[in-house]
């Protein structure tokens, strides 16, 4: 079977622009979320989000990008840019266009774009796109710019499944080059911090209605009530590793070793959350036990049902705190699509320096007995680590990620 590596890492976050930055930031228990500041949020119940901070897309982007794209495309495109260039595959390196393709996620963003052209149609002059467009063009137009913009013809699509698309998408770029693609830029980058998109979000009642940013997304904690949105993610580089090795690839940062995803049977049946059939597909795809998985990045919603259910699937596979879990998205807030492809990439650097980074501000329940890291990073001998993501609609998905060797 072929493997997968990660070649490339490309990471847009709240609480870090670049890999390096939000790493820093994560080990150093640093959050990126605040008031939002992208528009005037005093209308609203919830006014706390996580914002990508210093980004100037005319500083990374060439000008005739900036009209044609919103800010979660620009977003995504310096993402991809940064994976590409580490990865040593900036301008295609050795490969064909229709050897590199692209397979991204999306799942909140297109309002921002929607609201513009209202506002067009709202002024004089302005022409008319509906939300379905609006929807339909940001759906493709993170995968279409990317693929445009290196030159990338092989095998593309986008994958919508909320919060757990990012992983879904993920698993799609791995089919893809065990079809026979060299490369695949997945991952996702999403977000929509614009009136429209904040008023949609809050429909779902799963908002935090919490002013103090340290205080107002605390999943596995009593106190949880809801979670806080952000805008952000990561963009991966996916590549067959014997093609890889063969050009000697830069950087290796891990495999993609394993995936599972389930869907949630109808609200009232009596049945079993999907999450611990995700997770155990998952670990049989990886060819390994639950005692190989030495880490568990959390969907975390933040909600007391859902964080009841996620803590009874971990100790239904791992036994009651049988392994540690971390929810570095308490630093930046549920990214959607996005969120899921930056715990892999927190994942990959937990792997790489053996150090299993911190939920910040949360006082887990003991009740839900989980081994919850806390505080500060912990050291530990990583290898294999297992990323959980749920999506709104019953969506389950479970990634694991080994050690590059």
């Amino acid at each position: 079977m072929t493997r997968i590596w990660v070649t490339g890492l490309g990471v847009t976050a709240p609480n870090g622009l670049g890999t390096d930055d939000y790493w820093a930031a994560t080990l150093a228990g640093r959050s990126g979320l605040g008031r939002i500041t992208r528009f005037d949020p005093a209308r609203y119940p919830a006014q706390l989000a996580g914002e990508v901070p210093g980004f100037d897309a005319r500083r990374h982007l060439p000008g005739r990008l900036i009209p044609q794209t919103d800010h979660m495309t620009r977003l995504a495109l310096v993402a991809a840019d940064w994976a590409l260039a580490e990865a040593g595959l900036a301008g295609g390196g050795p490969y064909g266009e229709y050897e590199m393709g692209v397979v991204t996620a999306a799942s909140s963003g297109g309002f921002e774009f929607g609201q513009r052209e209202l506002q067009n149609l709202w002024s004089k002059g302005g022409r008319h796109v509906s939300a379905y467009q609006s929807f339909a063009w940001f759906y493709a137009v993170n995968t279409g710019q990317i693929s445009i913009r290196n030159g990338m013809r092989g095998p593309s699509g986008v994958v919508v499944a909320d919060q757990a698309g990012g992983l879904d998408a993920l698993a799609q770029a791995r089919r893809q080059i065990r079809r026979g693609a060299r490369v695949i830029v997945s991952g996702g980058v999403d977000g929509s911090l614009c009136p429209w998109g904040w008023a949609a979000q809050l429909s779902t009642g799963a908002l935090s209605t919490g002013d103090d940013p340290a205080t107002a997304y605390l999943p596995f904690d009593r106190r949880a009530a809801g979670y806080v949105p952000g805008e952000g993610g990561a963009v991966l580089v996916l590549e067959d590793a014997e093609s890889a090795a063969r050009r000697d690839a830069p950087v290796r940062y891990g495999e993609v070793a394993g995936y599972g995803a389930t869907f949630d049977p109808p609200p009232g049946s009596g049945r079993e959350p999907g999450l611990r059939r995700a997770i155990e597909i998952a670990l049989a795809d990886a060819g390994t036990a639950a005692a190989g998985i030495d880490v568990v990045f959390a969907d975390a919603a933040g909600l007391a049902g859902p964080d009841r259910a996620e803590a009874a699937a971990l100790a239904a596979v791992f036994g009651p705190g049988g392994v540690p879990v971390t929810v570095p998205k308490t630093m930046t807030g549920r990214l959607y699509s996005g969120g899921a492809p930056l715990d892999v990439a927190a994942a990959l650097l937990a792997l790489r320096d053996g150090l299993i980074p911190p939920t910040v501000n949360v006082v887990p329940d003991p009740a839900l007995g989980l081994d919850l890291v806390t505080g500060v990073p912990r050291p530990a001998p990583l290898k294999t680590a297992l990323v959980l993501a749920r999506g709104h609609g019953g969506f389950n998905s479970a990634l694991v990620v080994r050690a590059a060797g």
